[in-house]
């Protein structure tokens, strides 16, 4: 009886590793959904379309993207979570996946548990920009103006509790300077107001920055990053001007948590493959994204790393989960 017992629980070890075999072989079948949780034509958009264009060349089937916005990009990010762990829906993530549990309350999905990290992208660090009519060079400019008149001097962004807000909140704490938020609905209007003088500075994208920094519409104050951009390389880091502010857009892809491994093996190294590719790296590089590829193991800890700093920043900037 027991050497029976033993002879099935063998077979049933082998048949696990055989459909796990075979779901790797197979996978994917049909097209391949990918969710953004913002609207078309926007940074995660572009990012989504050039590494799904190249998955689809190397598995064989379509990866096809799907902007489903609002809610601050948990409306995306919940469908995701619910979807069936088959490997037909993933997300491209961004930093709003470790800010949004922060800045939310009762949000309907655990930033962790519930996903499986493929692989993480890149980032594009925020550039500190000023209106380029104002007297202000530098982030030291800045810092004293606001000291001088506490709370005069603005700063736009994309919309509460995003990367944009929070890196003012934590340039106010390390610089102990006061200074205004304005908020909007999205980064056009807030680039518009930015232009017009509406509002006085704003971290963005370098890429919506570049072309109103060449024509001197924009001051370029400062890089939220480690190093600076080969893009800007005149435009000094928030540390190298004295202030330790590090903040970015960043993107990655996940699938729903339990999701086969083999599938998630398969995913993991065309990914790797993409963004190996030479036109892949420099259509990013082009878009100011600095390309930093790493494993669903190395992603899922960077997504933990995050969650934990921005937790930190809105803790100790008084911010109050909506």
């Amino acid at each position: 009886m027991k050497k029976l017992a033993g002879a099935l629980a063998a077979l049933m070890v082998l048949s696990l590793a055989t459909t796990a075999v075979r779901a790797q072989d197979t996978y994917p079948a049909r097209p391949v959904k990918i969710m953004i949780a913002f609207p078309v034509g926007g940074l995660l958009d572009t990012v989504s379309r050039i590494v799904g264009e190249k998955l689809s060349g190397l598995l064989g089937q379509q990866f096809v993207i799907e902007a489903r916005p609002g809610a601050g990009g948990t409306l995306a990010t919940a469908a995701v979570a619910k979807a069936e762990p088959d490997g037909y829906t993933l997300m491209m993530i961004n930093d709003n996946h470790a800010l949004n549990p922060s800045v939310f309350k009762n949000i309907p999905y655990d930033s962790v548990k519930d996903f499986a990290p493929v692989g993480f992208v890149g980032s594009t660090p925020l550039l500190l920009n000023a209106n380029g009519a104002l007297p202000m060079r530098s982030v030291k400019d800045l810092v004293d103006a606001a000291k001088q008149r506490p709370g005069a001097i603005t700063y736009g962004s994309v919309g509460p509790g995003s990367a944009s807000h929070l890196a003012g909140e934590m340039l106010a704490g390390v610089a102990d300077m006061k200074w205004q938020h304005v908020p909007y609905r999205g980064g056009a209007p807030a680039l518009n107001d930015l232009l017009a003088g509406h509002v006085q500075t704003m971290f963005m994208s370098p890429v919506i920055s570049l072309q109103h920094i060449q024509s001197k519409k924009l001051t370029a104050l400062a890089l939220a990053a480690p190093s600076r951009l080969e893009v800007l390389p005149e435009v000094p880091t928030m540390k190298e001007a004295g202030y330790a502010v590090d903040a970015s857009y960043w993107f990655g892809l996940v699938a729903p948590a339990n999701t086969p491994p083999a599938v998630l093996t398969k995913l993991e190294k065309a990914l790797a493959d993409v963004l190996a590719m030479p036109d892949v790296r420099k259509r990013l590089s082009e878009m100011g994204a600095i390309v930093e590829p790493l494993n669903g193991r190395q992603f899922g800890d960077y997504i933990r790393a995050e969650l934990t700093k921005w937790a930190d920043i809105v803790n100790k900037a008084g911010l109050k989960p909506e």
